[in-house]
Parts: C-alpha cells; structure tokens; sequence
C-alpha cells in the first residue's frame, strides 16, 4: 500500500512555506513571458522569483540583461510591472542612484562630500541569468545559474512538435486567478492521473485516460495521452480550433508537463498553454494561464466553431447535474472543478482530525514522486 510523503503541515504551515520559498523558488529558473513581452528595445519586465525581485532589460541595441531589482544602497526596487524605461539608465526612486544597462553604478547625490572613498565597481546590480527556450523567457536569482538547456534538457523528447515562436495569441483570453490552496495541492492535481477520469468525465472526456503515459524525467514530470476514439473519429470537424498537428501523427494527443517546481505546460491538438502557479503564501496561490493558437484567420475560427459547435454541446457535461450551473461541480467547466477541489481539500488539512488515506498505486504516483523531490530540495544546503 502507497502513502504520501507528506502531512498536512506540508500545506498549512508558514514556516515550511518560507523554507519553500528559500531553498526551492529562490534557486530555481523561472518564467518569465513570452519572447513578445519583451520585444522591443528600451523596455523591461520584473519578475517575483521565490524572495527575488528581478528585472529584465532589453538595451538599446537589443541585448538581454537581468539583475536583481534592488538597490544597492539601501535596497529599494527600482523598477516596477514592465513597460518603456524611464530614462537612459537605471535610477533608483529613493535616492537617485543611478545604473547603466550593464547594471555598474555610474553616479549618486554628493558621492564626494557624503561618500568619500567609495568604490562603484563594487556596488553594481547583483546580476542575474535570462535565457530564452521555446518562445519563452526564463530567468533565474543566480548569475551561475545551470544553463537553461541543460536544466530543461530532459523534457526535450518530452514536448509538443510546435513552433511556439509562429502560434498567436488571442488578446483577452489570459485567465488570472488567486486560489485558497497551499502551491503543492494545485500542482499534484495537476499531475494526479487518477482524478481525470473520475473529477472530470464530463469535461475532459476527449482524451483516453487508460492510454495515459507519465513519468519524471529529473525533476520534471512528463504526461501525454491519445485522443478519444470519438473525438479522434472525425477530428477535423470535432476540433474547437484550427488543428495544430496533423490527424494521422502518431504525437496527436495532448502533452501536458510540469517543469520543477510549479510551470506546466497544456500542448493538445489544437492549442498551446502556460499553466504559471506562483506560490502567493502557506494557503494562497496565483494561477496564470496564457494560450496560443494557429495563426489563422479570424474566418477560420469561426468555421471550426461553428462545426465542432454540436459535438462540444453533446459531449461536455458536468460532475453532477444534481448541482446549479453556478457551482464548480455543476459548471461543466474543469477548471472550475479543480479550484473547488484545491480549496476544499485546503480547508480540509486544517481541521486537527485530518489524516491522508492510501495512495493510489499507479494514478498518483506522480503525487508521491513530486513530493519525493520537493521534500530532496529542501534538504540541500
């Protein structure tokens, strides 16, 4: 029999969530946009990375730096949210500190009668590393950082064939949510195998969960599995959205990733998503989710709608249609059923009788394996 490695003190206590923050997501590359979020020459984005604030740059002549956002004085944020850059340089709000793109100190209110002697070559940003993979921005605290191809290399078998660079994204479709559940619980559902077909037989029905492939590559956790019989049947006319794949590829399915510790991946036949889970406190968390799709015209959209219209209307059901469409287990809405579960199973670990069950042999053993490196990295020095 199978237990987690985990207790409820794992989900709820702050002190352990501190230790996270430290010795996981100060450590670790992270997320930080899209290729086009960062386009343009003179702009910049900040980016929380565990207890880092660090922000990106693109210069004038269109190079990628990073540092971490924080004076050297007295170390107050310099920049905040993304956008054009103020000035030609790097200042700091509270007391004009001012830095070149390459992040050295360059000059300070009265240095010679109030700083006597003072070395700027010494006082330049705390730099960080940036790095580009599959249209993506990463960046990571630490200027010696493991090179971002070799930390991803594992899972690079392990993702869907596309083009990420050439996929569009539609403007207004970011879902953004803040969800009452400690980090570790959004992320096991997100990898728990064994919920799909129980949780969400209405609602993610189009997929062959017996046929299910997962294993952890590293730290990594790779999932793929093959489309319906049904849905695969007459594929191009049952599609929501333009097809990204052909219908006769032995890949066609839906790849679906968790890169270490809390960046998912949703690759399916017709669409491209981030899933960013960005741990806010022991029971809050904030939930991103950007998607691509192919570039095609605004005509073509409205056809594979208009012809997957009947398919999705009989297909698509809610967990219980004992419940009123207005809640999660009644919505036929699976991002709506995994909040509800997340919160609830969060308002479950408080209460002082709380104990887990069995594991499930083989359907949440990716829940055992992510915990199994989660507890390996806070063990490191």
């Amino acid at each position: 029999m199978e237990h987690n490695l985990f207790t409820a003190k794992n989900y709820t206590d702050p002190a352990i969530f501190e230790l996270e923050m430290k010795k996981i997501f100060s450590r670790c590359w992270h997320f930080a946009g899209l290729v086009e979020d960062l386009s343009q020459n003179n702009h910049y984005l900040t980016v929380q990375a565990g207890y880092n604030n660090l922000v990106i740059t693109r210069n004038d002549r269109g190079g990628l730096n990073a540092f971490h956002n924080s004076c050297r004085h007295r170390g107050m944020k310099i920049l905040e949210g993304s956008g054009k850059m103020p000035h030609s340089h790097l200042s700091c709000p509270y007391h004009d500190w001012t830095y070149n793109w390459q992040g050295e100190l360059k000059g300070l209110p009265h240095e010679k009668t109030q700083f006597k002697g003072l070395n700027k070559a010494c006082l330049s940003l705390k730099p960080a590393t940036v790095g580009i993979c599959r249209g993506m921005l990463w960046v990571h605290p630490d200027q010696d950082a493991t090179p971002l191809e070799n930390y991803f290399a594992a899972m690079s078998e392990h993702l869907a064939p596309y083009r990420i660079e050439e996929l569009i994204e539609p403007k207004g479709e970011t879902f953004d949510t803040v969800i009452a559940a400690n980090w570790k619980l959004v992320v096991e559902n997100y990898i728990d195998h064994y919920h799909l077909a129980q949780l969400h037989r209405g609602t993610l029905n189009m997929y062959d969960h017996k046929k299910a492939q997962f294993r952890f590559c590293d730290d990594h956790y790779y999932f793929w599995e093959p489309l319906s019989t049904e849905f695969h049947r007459n594929l191009t006319s049952n599609s929501p959205l333009p097809l990204l794949m052909e219908q006769d590829s032995p890949q066609l399915g839906t790849f679906v990733p968790m890169l270490f510790p809390s960046f998912g991946l949703a690759e399916s036949e017709s669409s491209w998503s981030i899933y960013q889970v960005i741990p806010l406190a022991a029971d809050k968390t904030r939930v991103i989710i950007r998607t691509k799709v192919k570039n095609a015209s605004s005509l073509s959209f409205l056809s594979q709608a208009a012809r997957s219209a009947k398919f999705w209307t009989s297909r698509v059901k809610p967990k219980d249609s004992n419940y009123p469409n207005n809640h999660p287990l009644g919505s036929a809405d699976f991002m709506q059923e995994d909040i509800y579960v997340c919160e609830q199973l969060q308002k479950s670990l408080t209460s002082p009788y709380f104990e887990f069950g069995p594991s499930a042999a083989h359907g949440e053993a990716p829940i055992r394996g992510f915990q199994k490196r989660v507890l390996r990295w806070l063990k490191s020095s």
